[in-house]
């Protein structure tokens, strides 16, 4: 697939468990509603997707089953980030020889390396790939931040190096990322409450998990940007705000799973501990952003 093909809203798929397994026929579902419902991609195994609580079969396994049902109608991106460089490494390969559109690497998490160790670290991982890849940029969840300066030099040493997902609230260094790499550069929204502005400002979509609830929304607030259509862009943005809050009313995605059940969008909204469904308290609260959402009756 072209890599202009890869923008738009590309919502990161949640995994669904039954019983503590996970539950394959279901997730492919999930995609085919994605498909349904005009996203522009999908993201396999990004943080949305508990990947920390999946092994290594079970993340790879995931990829083949988007990768199947996708099948070439929608880009699909892969997460293939680990703590481990080994791990990254199995999962990253594994990803590229199922024939995903582009990679997704989380930062290193916990152990916050230095600078020149994370410029090592993707130059090692993707020397011997094609396959255009992405950092992945949490810091609010890896404790690691990754400098212009870095980028820069990935950029000069890795030719499909092609873009990020920032989940940062810190658009002054999305303009500096653009300014430097060029309008080309991917920027893909990982916050919520930032999609119209980021968007506004060059960013080429969105990486958002509210995306497992109002894919048609997203893609539609993604397009209108395209077309300069930014009152209609600003508009959804404010449509979206009570749900896109809610998201963080726990740790992401607990809300987004009680609310997909409670839509009828999957049966149930499992996780693997440490995780947990959402508390009665919770489900209360959610019950009435849907009700102000107008996508819960009373």
């Amino acid at each position: 697939m072209q890599l202009n093909k890869i923008r738009g809203s590309i919502p990161p798929i949640i995994t669904p468990f039954v019983n503590g397994e996970v539950d394959y026929k279901t997730y492919a579902s999930l995609i085919e509603h994605q498909i349904k419902n005009g996203s522009h991609g999908i993201l396999v195994n990004g943080t949305t997707a508990e990947p920390s609580t999946l092994t290594l079969d079970e993340r790879n396994k995931l990829i083949n089953i988007a990768v199947e049902v996708a099948n070439g109608k929608i880009p699909v991106i892969a997460g293939t980030g680990s703590q481990s460089i080994i791990e990254t490494k199995i999962l990253t390969n594994h990803a590229v020889k199922a024939g995903v559109d582009s990679l997704l690497i989380v930062t290193p998490y916990y152990i916050k390396p230095p600078q020149r160790g994370l410029i090592e670290y993707y130059l090692e991982l993707t020397e011997k790939i094609d396959t255009p890849w992405m950092i992945y940029h949490i810091p609010g969840r890896t404790a690691v931040n990754v400098t212009l300066e870095t980028m820069k030099i990935l950029s000069d040493k890795s030719a499909n190096f092609v873009g990020m997902k920032h989940a940062v609230n810190d658009l002054g260094f999305v303009t500096e990322c653009l300014s430097a790499f060029g309008p080309d550069f991917k920027i893909f929204v990982g916050l919520e409450e930032l999609s119209f502005p980021m968007l506004s400002i060059g960013a080429c979509g969105l990486m958002n998990a509210v995306g497992n609830l109002r894919p048609n929304i997203l893609s539609e607030m993604c397009e209108a940007v395209w077309n300069k259509n930014n009152e209609r862009g600003l508009e959804l943005h404010h449509q979206l705000l009570e749900i896109n809050q809610a998201v963080f009313y726990d740790t992401n995605p607990i809300p987004i799973k009680y609310m997909m059940k409670k839509l009828g969008i999957m049966k149930n909204n499992e996780h693997r501990l440490p995780m947990m469904s959402a508390s009665v308290e919770l489900e209360k609260r959610l019950d009435m952003v849907l009700r102000n959402s107008g996508l819960l009756e009373d």
